[in-house]
């Protein structure tokens, strides 16, 4: 299984598992996090644009992985999100480097199973 696949079913799976446990805490915060990233004064790519920096400051790897998936999707061009971790790297200073790499890593994956599948 590629690493695209393995993470987003892990992520669907524990998702699940947290949601079916019936917790209103957890259902209200998935809602709010989900809602929180819709189109409003500012567009859901700049939203997933955030969230990209500010979990890569966070130093949340599977955070990272989402909002790169997001951005992803929304357009963001690799240009875009080459700048947002310059931003995180900025306010975040040399820690986030390491997440960085593998935040280049997880698009360039991105990038090679959008062309694999468009053949």
């Amino acid at each position: 299984m590629n690493a695209i696949k393995e993470f987003r079913t892990y992520r669907a799976k524990m998702n699940k598992v947290i949601l079916d446990s019936d917790n209103l805490f957890f259902k209200r915060f998935y809602n709010l996090d989900t809602r929180c990233y819709e189109e409003g004064a500012l567009s859901a790519q700049t939203k997933e644009m955030l969230g990209l920096a500010t979990s890569a400051v966070l130093r949340c790897d599977d955070c990272i992985k989402y909002h790169l998936e997001k951005c992803f999707e929304l357009g963001v061009t690799r240009e875009q999100m080459f700048e947002v971790m310059s931003v995180a790297n900025l306010v975040g200073g040399s820690i986030v480097i390491p997440h960085t790499r593998r935040a280049i890593e997880y698009w360039d994956l991105l990038e090679e199973d959008r062309l694999n599948n468009s053949k």
